[in-house]
């Protein structure tokens, strides 16, 4: 009889240790799912592109956005070659929306559409209604002129022209850039518009693009593409 209530009491005790680790196992199961969960939500979060930008939010979304994305160095591709970039840190808004434009894939197929030969070549706009509607789509916005970081206006640089839009602050166009070609630089506008960047290798694609024939509006009679702009580094 003491024998058989032995047995019993082992087989209860097999059985509580069973359904102990099934409950473990449950509750292990449980957590690694919520975790995959969160995991996927804030994949989520990160994949949304982006709220579209005005003036009220677009300073706080660059200054999140170059914490998180640091790329300084682009590869502009155009009908003429290519140009090779270094973009500024110390100028950190300017870098993030040129970085931010590059990765939502705007400045593809925009064109050169100022060329004015020893001064400047400007891109980033088209006659093409598929660039307005990119704009539409980021949003409207300016962003504020960053003029005491040290840079000028030396040939070869990067800087970004103020809004057509008149504004006492010259607010400067996110969208669009222009490149200095003329010698000895074009020093005129310093502390109105935001040094930005430098070319780095392709100086002579940009003097190619400067040499071509334009319009009485300084727009190229033969349209000059950008191909596709993409982040080296």
């Amino acid at each position: 009889m003491r024998f058989l209530l032995l047995l019993l009491t082992v087989f209860l005790l097999n059985c509580e240790d069973k359904q102990s680790s099934k409950k473990s196992t449950s509750v292990v199961k449980d957590s690694i799912e919520t975790v995959s969960k969160q995991q996927k939500d804030s994949l989520a979060k990160k994949i949304k592109a982006f709220e579209v930008l005005d003036e009220k939010n677009a300073m706080e979304f660059f200054l999140r956005y170059e914490k998180e994305n640091k790329e300084n160095k682009v590869r502009i591709t155009t009908s003429f070659g290519e140009i090779e970039i270094e973009l500024f840190e110390e100028t950190k808004y300017h870098r993030a929306n040129f970085i931010f434009l590059t990765k939502q894939h705007y400045f593809n197929n925009s064109q050169f559409y100022r060329v004015v030969p020893n001064f400047v070549i400007q891109a980033g706009n088209s006659d093409n209604p598929e660039i307005a509607e990119r704009r539409n789509k980021i949003g409207r916005y300016l962003l504020p002129k960053d003029t005491k970081k040290g840079f000028v206006h030396d040939r070869g640089v990067l800087s970004m022209p103020s809004s057509e839009i008149e504004n006492p602050h010259k607010m400067a166009s996110p969208y669009e850039f222009f490149i200095v070609v003329q010698q000895g630089g074009s020093h005129h506008l310093d502390g109105d518009y935001t040094v930005f960047g430098r070319v780095t290798k392709g100086m002579e694609v940009a003097d190619k693009i400067a040499a071509q024939e334009t319009d009485n509006r300084e727009w190229p009679l033969h349209n000059i593409y950008i191909e596709k702009v993409e982040i080296i580094e």
